[in-house]
């Protein structure tokens, strides 16, 4: 717990977890508010995949934002603008007159502001506590988020089965005042701001400081796996609650809970992880999450899916936490946001791609079928890229003598 010493860090950490809270119940309302309407798995990943098609276009731009602008005020802004898109969708479903393209466009605009906050939130953890306690902080902020989807999905299936989905959205609209009065409250004058390099750097100099650094190529790649194929839970678990065990809302809502406890429990676990964690721990990681994932897809009865969840999502969280810890340990302050807005694109990038592809293939070939197929794709791509690091490092080995 020690970055709690920065209290800006604390603050911002408050008000995030009922962020979070609100975040999570929306995920799941607009998941089932989409299934209500279309009753289609193919539907369902089109509007994670529009949600998420933003990060193709403004990951890097954001992170540009973020090395040139205010963070605070920056962020001030993406909350603003979240907070009123899920107003305007809270309002329409409870004026009953929601319609698939209503879902579709506010679904466009939270990822565009999603896009731009996402790397800004990240380069600001780093001047919120200092280099020396970023692993350390960013470990809690994942331990928040995951304890916030502890909260959320559950109380968003109860309000689901009691009054319809209209109040999650409504919920997470208020969640994000909090955090505009937290932002508010940020002690510039502690903030850990390193000395700007005197040159400017373009977006694509991040590409190339990126790929002249194979170990950070490596992590990215990884993450990219992970992200467009393994972390698909909201599409897997709405589709195994509603077509495979025939469940409702509450269910559906205790499903993003449960993950939700290993999750947490890997994010307090990478609190204590005070030594580094490499590339190798990072793709290992993803082996043993995509393989796990092929394995849940095929648990016989609803009790023993709930069960093993959450040890898709301990390794899932444990895998993430280490690649973006160590992306931000490798990376030079005056171009760490456009490099996290890489990151992030990477992490979110193949999503608009992926969900819909998962949502059809869902309904082609099965939804067992389907996410066993995601598990075996993240799993054999972490390996795949592992051997290669590993030869490209046995080669550097040998020519470094001859230099």
């Amino acid at each position: 717990m020690r970055s709690f010493q920065h209290r800006n860090f604390k603050l911002f950490f408050i008000s995030n977890f009922l962020s979070n809270v609100g975040g999570w119940a929306q995920r799941v309302a607009q998941d089932w508010l989409v299934l209500q309407l279309t009753h289609s798995g193919r539907e369902l990943g089109i509007v994670t995949g529009l949600q998420f098609a933003p990060s193709l276009l403004f990951s890097v731009y954001g992170g540009s934002l973020a090395d040139r602008l205010n963070k605070r005020k920056l962020l001030m802004i993406t909350n603003a603008g979240s907070a009123l898109c899920a107003l305007l969708l809270g309002v329409l479903v409870m004026s009953h007159s929601v319609q698939l393209w209503h879902v579709y466009v506010i679904a466009v605009l939270l990822g565009t502001f999603g896009a731009l906050d996402a790397p800004t939130r990240q380069a600001f953890t780093s001047e919120m506590v200092g280099k020396s306690d970023v692993a350390n902080a960013v470990s809690l902020n994942s331990a928040n988020f995951n304890a916030g989807r502890l909260v959320g999905p559950g109380l968003s299936g109860l309000l689901i089965a009691w009054f319809g989905t209209g109040p999650s959205f409504i919920f997470n609209a208020a969640s994000y005042i909090v955090v505009l009065g937290a932002l508010v409250a940020v002690d510039e004058s502690a903030l850990f701001l390193e000395k700007k390099q005197e040159f400017e750097v373009k977006s694509m100099d991040a590409l190339r400081y990126v790929r002249a650094r194979p170990q950070i190529m490596a992590v990215m790649a990884t993450v990219f796996f992970m992200g467009t194929f393994g972390l698909n839970f909201q599409i897997f678990n709405a589709l195994m609650a509603t077509q495979i065990f025939h469940r409702g809302p509450a269910i559906y809502g205790l499903l993003g809970s449960v993950i939700a406890i290993g999750s947490l429990t890997a994010g307090i676990a990478s609190a204590r992880m005070d030594r580094k964690r490499g590339p190798r721990f990072i793709m290992a990681g993803a082996m043993i999450f995509g393989s796990w994932l092929a394995v849940v897809a095929w648990m016989p009865t609803f009790l023993l899916y709930l069960v093993t969840l959450p040890i898709a999502g301990f390794f899932a969280l444990t895998t993430m936490i280490n690649a973006n810890s160590f992306v931000q340990n490798s990376t030079d302050a005056h171009i760490k946001g456009r490099v996290m807005g890489l990151y992030l694109l990477s992490f979110m990038g193949g999503t608009p791609f992926g969900s819909p592809l998962i949502g059809w293939m869902c309904q082609k070939i099965g939804v067992r079928e389907t996410i066993s197929a995601c598990g075996a794709i993240a799993a054999g791509a972490a390996l795949v890229i592992s051997l290669v690091l590993k030869s490209q490092q046995a080669k550097s080995i040998q020519q470094a003598p001859q230099q």
